[in-house]
């Protein structure tokens, strides 16, 4: 399905988002690569991303929210830290890594007990997200130690049929992943230096 990345269709996002509720799999471009995109309230949704991507069962995945609003259905716990976070640095490349909800599939959390969220900044990742009405899983749309895809036909070539769905948004960035910050800690804790600088600002006080 090819759109247009900035303005998609609201009837092929409904497509994307039917075959989402339905517990299938869709890749999508975000502001750095292509994600593997589905329901993360979904336990067997959860575990198809997995089995498409080869994925070590204790490597946990990370979701795409609409708003801060939908942070809380997947947090346990959202700080005063998190929140001025979520203002300075979204939408954009910024994975927060906070306590997770007890009724999150435990595939997603792999029983860390955490959860990474990120408000993307590509619209079209964007609009999708706010049109499904809930947190989508979104790790690269690639099999494990693969290259992350910035196109359509590079995850086609990496997944082929185990996606449901390509929408093919041109391509990406690409470049650095997200920067994923730990904020579960006394401490906010740099789990993956990535695409959003963090200056002492974001790191330092309270």
């Amino acid at each position: 399905m090819v759109v247009d990345p900035e303005r998609p269709g609201v009837a092929d996002l409904r497509a994307a988002a039917g075959l989402l509720h339905d517990g299938r799999l869709v890749a999508f471009p975000t502001e750095t690569f292509y994600g593997l995109g589905a329901n993360a309230l979904d336990p067997d949704a959860v575990g198809r991303v997995f089995r498409a991507k080869g994925r070590p069962a204790h490597m946990p995945l990370l979701v795409l929210v609409d708003s801060t609003r939908m942070v809380r259905s997947v947090a346990a716990d959202v700080s005063a830290r998190a929140e001025r976070l979520m203002a300075r640095h979204w939408p954009g490349a910024l994975t927060l890594v906070l306590p997770a909800r007890p009724d999150l599939p435990s595939a997603l959390t792999a029983g860390t007990g955490t959860i990474g969220v990120r408000l993307s900044g590509h619209p079209l990742a964007r609009a999708l997200v706010r049109m499904v009405g809930l947190p989508l899983t979104a790790p690269s749309a690639n099999a494990h130690g693969a290259a992350s895809p910035v196109t359509a036909g590079e995850v086609e070539a990496s997944l082929g049929g185990a996606v449901d769905l390509i929408v093919d948004g041109g391509s990406t960035a690409g470049g650095a992943p997200s920067t994923v910050l730990d904020l579960t800690g006394p401490r906010p804790r740099v789990v993956r230096a990535g695409a959003v600088a963090l200056g002492p600002e974001d790191l330092g006080g309270p």
